[in-house]
C-alpha cells in the first residue's frame, strides 16, 4: 500500500498547526463532540453525521486513535460491539470544540447571509 511521504517537515512547533494535524480533518471535530455526548458506538456516529461516508468515519476514528484522543473497547458477547471513548488527550479538546459550537451558532446566520449573498452574486 502507498503511503504519501510529505516533501516538506510539519512545523509542530506552531500551535494552530498541531490543532490541524489533530482536528483539521473535516469531521473530526464533530466525532469529538459526539463521543463526549454520549454517542460510543461506529454505527450511532455514522448515523449522526449522515453527509460522511461511513468509510471516512472510520479512517478519521482510527486517526484519531493512533493519535492517542480516542481509545476503542469491545464488549463481550456476539456479535462483537466495539465503542470508542475519549482519553485524557481528546477530553482535553472538548472546550476547543465547545468554543467552536458555540462561535457556528453565534455567526451562523451571518455565514449562511454571505454564503448565499456570493452564490447570488456568481450566477
Amino acid at each position: 500500500m502507498f503511503t504519501y511521504e510529505r516533501k516538506t517537515p510539519v512545523d509542530l512547533d506552531c500551535g494552530i498547526t498541531v490543532y490541524m494535524q489533530v482536528l483539521g480533518a473535516k469531521w473530526k471535530p464533530c466525532i469529538i463532540d459526539l463521543i463526549h455526548k454520549g454517542y460510543q458506538r461506529p454505527s450511532e456516529i455514522h448515523r449522526l453525521i449522515p453527509e460522511a461516508t461511513p468509510r471516512v468515519l472510520d479512517m478519521q476514528l482510527r486517526e484519531m486513535e493512533a493519535m492517542g484522543l480516542v481509545q476503542k473497547g469491545a464488549a463481550s458477547g456476539f456479535p462483537l460491539r466495539t465503542h470508542y471513548s475519549l482519553t485524557d488527550l481528546g477530553l482535553s479538546l472538548i472546550p476547543l470544540v465547545a468554543a467552536i459550537d458555540d462561535w457556528g451558532k453565534r455567526y451562523g446566520d451571518q455565514v449562511k447571509q454571505h454564503i448565499a449573498e456570493a452564490a447570488a452574486y456568481t450566477e
